[in-house]
């Protein structure tokens, strides 16, 4: 199967999380596309096949050469929850040439807006309609590791051992909660999750969330005067009290952030939620120490009326994988085989190879030739998939 026809298969089939769920995975129907694959894995020649009971597919390639490392290759099957994954309608614009790309009567992109799309003319794009996402991220990880697989099977080519994982719910944050590491025994691994096909990610940043719950006391307005305290309005306070300048739209390349992703309050209870973001370690420390101290601040001021949970997300994966840089070289390596300069820049965001990673398996991000996420402004290339498939099979042959 051409990587084209795999790839709208698989957009084809609604997987998109559910954030309010606790449920594993968060949405049942991220088993439509998990039992599909194990099927697909079994037809096309892996050795060893298992769908377990929280949705992963496991497959597994024995070694043809024991003098090769054993690697690991994963991509996600869930969509995002920003914009609808359900009843996709991709579109194929043949040989784009830079033209502004009509996706319906009320959305259009252009190369200016998005300049992923400079990247690809001559190529072939897949795109949306403009009512839902498109589902590259990361159904394109898995059509290139499908593809670059059936190849490998096909064509005999020499290989050490091969596992690959298809993972559920990486974009509500749990994708490796039920991974089983002792199942995926491999010297190293790769996430097929990014963008740029030239890119090897190794460096993210640390991740947590903040969580402030306020308590105010509500009385008449008449009868308030010294004793009503309203925490919509000390919620307002408290974050006004944030760095300005350290917000996402303001910062870039290394540059960490809190980010405000929901304030909501009346007079008697008041929540905010941050999520905090910084590349270097003591950087990040700083950050959960400054939201810390400014709660307790509050609470001298305000009568112990604030609560503060942090949780630690996922961390810079290049502080475990600075120690052993052969998946790093082996990746460039093969891109550079494939004819293209290899370039690692910082994450702005996490992986599930962060938490891999930290956990003792380390995985680095690759491309899969898609854009703009998350959005009906995503696309795929489709000479660039194919450039993919070329490079994980370098991975494989060297």
């Amino acid at each position: 199967m051409k990587i084209k026809e795999r790839f709208l298969k698989y957009v084809s089939i609604n997987t998109q999380a559910d954030e309010d769920s606790s449920s594993v995975p968060s949405s049942v129907c991220q088993l439509d596309l998990a039992r599909i694959l194990a099927q697909e894995c079994k037809e096309i020649g892996f050795d060893e096949v298992q769908l377990d009971e929280s949705g992963i597919v496991y497959a597994t390639l024995f070694s043809t050469d024991d003098t090769k490392d054993a690697i690991g290759f994963l991509a996600h099957m869930d969509t995002a929850c920003e914009l609808s994954g359900k009843d996709v309608k991709p579109r194929i614009i043949e040989n784009y040439q830079g033209e502004v790309i009509q996706l319906n009567d009320h959305y259009s992109m252009s190369k200016e807006m998005y300049p992923a799309l400079a990247t690809c003319i001559s190529e072939d794009l897949i795109v949306t309609d403009g009512t839902t996402l498109l589902g590259g991220d990361d159904k394109a990880g898995i059509a290139i590791i499908m593809s670059a697989l059936e190849k490998v099977i096909k064509e005999k080519i020499p290989h050490g051992k091969i596992m690959v994982a298809f993972t559920c719910d990486e974009e509500v944050g749990r994708g490796t909660d039920t991974f089983d590491l002792d199942r995926f025994d491999v010297d190293y691994a790769y996430t097929i999750d990014g963008g740029e096909v030239e890119c090897v990610d190794y460096e993210n940043f640390n991740a947590a969330k903040a969580h402030i719950e306020i308590v105010g006391s509500s009385i008449h307005p008449g009868d308030a005067k010294d004793k009503m305290i309203n925490a919509g309005l000390l919620a307002v306070e408290f974050a006004s009290r944030f760095p300005k300048e350290q917000i996402p739209s303001k910062t870039e390349g290394r540059e960490g952030f809190y980010h405000l992703t929901n304030l909501q309050g009346d007079v008697e209870l008041a929540t905010l939620d941050y999520i905090l973001r910084e590349h270097d370690e003591d950087k990040f420390k700083a950050q959960k120490d400054f939201v810390t101290d400014l709660v307790d601040e509050f609470n001298q001021k305000y009568d112990g009326r604030f609560q503060l949970e942090i949780k630690d997300q996922y961390k810079n994966m290049y502080s475990y994988i600075k120690h052993d840089m052969r998946c790093v070289d082996k990746a460039k390596q093969a891109i550079e085989m494939a004819g293209i300069k290899p370039v690692s820049n910082p994450v702005r965001g996490g992986t599930d190879g962060a938490m891999l990673s930290e956990k003792g398996l380390l995985t680095p991000n690759l491309g899969t030739g898609s854009f703009n996420h998350h959005g009906r402004y995503e696309f795929a290339s489709i000479q660039k998939m194919e450039k993919m498939v070329d490079i994980v099979i370098n991975i494989i042959k060297y």
